[in-house]
């Protein structure tokens, strides 16, 4: 058995939620979709117990009714865990993951600013990466979203 198939077979055994929804993609990549609810028990089991101290990047995905975050999340040995979990557009809440990777701030003020996720617990601080003055309620990497014609909008292009 592979490094990733026992990890995949220690997440899918541990989270039975994950069964069918943790695949390897290729070598030292393996991908999970956890559901919200057990996102965060998920994610610190990685952390503590199978060995993934490195955070890679936080990836932000409109996916229409939802918004999707994927961790990337890596260990030393190579092998990248990719946790991914969809939210409401309507209500993108997530927990800030700062206690565990502080430079996680940046990805998720990104997230914020970006596609319009709420960040519970991160500390309030300057935007980015859009400037303060950016119109409220204005996600640009939302599929949805159209330039205002305004011309706060514009003098923000």
């Amino acid at each position: 058995m592979t490094k990733e198939e026992s990890i995949q077979s220690e997440l899918v055994k541990k989270f039975g939620a994950l069964e069918g929804k943790t695949r390897i993609q290729r070598p030292r990549r393996i991908f999970t979709e956890a559901p919200p609810g057990s996102f965060r028990e998920i994610f610190e089991y990685a952390i503590q117990k199978l060995g993934f101290v490195v955070l890679s990047t936080i990836t932000g995905l409109d996916e229409g009714t939802t918004l999707g975050f994927m961790y990337h999340i890596a260990r030393e040995d190579g092998i990248m865990l990719n946790i991914k979990v969809s939210v409401d557009r309507n209500n993108p809440v997530i927990k800030t993951i700062t206690e565990y990777f502080p430079a996680a701030d940046i990805y998720e003020r990104e997230l914020m600013d970006l596609l319009g996720a709420q960040v519970q617990g991160l500390p309030k601080a300057t935007r980015y990466p859009l400037s303060d003055d950016w119109p409220a309620d204005e996600y640009p990497l939302r599929k949805d979203w159209k330039k205002s014609t305004g011309s706060e909008a514009k003098n923000n292009a």
